[in-house]
């Protein structure tokens, strides 16, 4: 299931990666795969920014802003029926997205 097009604020810096597979064994959406021994996100748009992957990476190589993005603020708006409420806003330098 893919959320919200191009908002994910998931993030894998494949250098710091050591290999461990635990995000691809923790991430409900099967976002990541592993290649040469290193993890890739496969579809960024899967991520649901649970932040299970960045919890369980020994290797600090993920960052996710686990329930604040902008996926997160579109599904809580529409359970509650009311506008987006999310952290990204042109201030913050990482422009409006919701």
């Amino acid at each position: 299931m893919r959320y919200v097009k191009g908002v994910s604020t998931l993030d894998l810096d494949v250098s710091k990666c050591t290999g461990c597979e635990r995000c691809t064994e923790v991430c409900p959406h099967g976002v990541f795969v592993m290649e040469n021994g290193k993890a890739h996100i496969i579809d960024k748009d899967l991520c649901m920014e649970c932040g299970a992957c960045r919890l369980n990476c020994e290797s600090a190589a993920i960052s996710v802003e686990a329930g604040v993005g902008c996926a997160a603020a579109i599904i809580y708006g529409i359970l509650a029926g009311t506008e987006p409420q999310c952290s990204c806003t042109p201030s913050e330098g990482s422009g409006a997205c919701c």
